[in-house]
């Protein structure tokens, strides 16, 4: 069955990128270790330690089949050149559409944006990979599971991950847990009410 998964690095402090949307203190487990991680895009490849490598490869080995973001993500990245790295269709949420849309679907509404990504991701999971959707998708009790690349290090301020919580407290799975180089991965399930 097709899980929607929410999935970011975060420090110990509940930050998912600093007050200029840096991710430097965040995603240098990426580049930490030996074992390889190809992605969709020709040039990036991850190198991991092994434990990394088991978590991440089912993402990259097809298991996402769609990735919904909102427009903040998509204009840092510029769109990922229109090819994310799990290689799958991409929806954006947002208000406006940008005059250069890298192949992505645009929407207005969260829900609409994942009926779309549910039809095309078929029997495969659905990435989340932005914090104001991921806290419309507990709100709307649609999400299944939040996945927490846990780095060891407090930032201070920044952009939280788990802000304007509506329906809180929100109840979880205790989590399961894969410890890497410099990140501890915390995979839970949302306890559906």
């Amino acid at each position: 069955m097709t899980k929607v998964i929410a999935e970011m690095s975060m420090s110990l402090d509940g930050f998912i990128a600093d007050e200029k949307d840096g991710i430097e203190e965040l995603f240098g487990w990426y580049g930490n270790g030996d074992v390889p991680v190809p992605t969709a895009v020709e040039h990036m490849t991850f190198r991991v330690s092994p434990e990394s490598a088991e978590h991440l490869r089912p993402a990259f080995a097809g298991a996402i089949g769609a990735l919904i973001c909102g427009r903040r993500v998509f204009d840092l990245t510029n769109g990922w050149a229109g090819t994310h790295p799990i290689g799958c269709p991409v929806f954006v949420v947002s208000h406006s559409v940008p005059d250069d849309q890298h192949g992505a679907a645009f929407f207005t509404d969260p829900l609409e944006a994942l009926a779309e990504a549910r039809t095309a991701a078929g029997d495969r999971d659905i990435a989340v990979a932005t914090p104001s959707i991921t806290q419309q998708f507990l709100n709307a009790g649609v999400l299944d599971t939040i996945v927490v690349s846990q780095i060891p290090v407090l930032l201070g301020h920044g952009i939280r991950f788990f802000d304007n919580l509506e329906m809180a407290p929100i109840r979880l799975s205790d989590p399961a847990v894969v410890q890497g180089r410099g990140v501890t991965h915390l995979t839970y399930d949302v306890r559906k009410s």
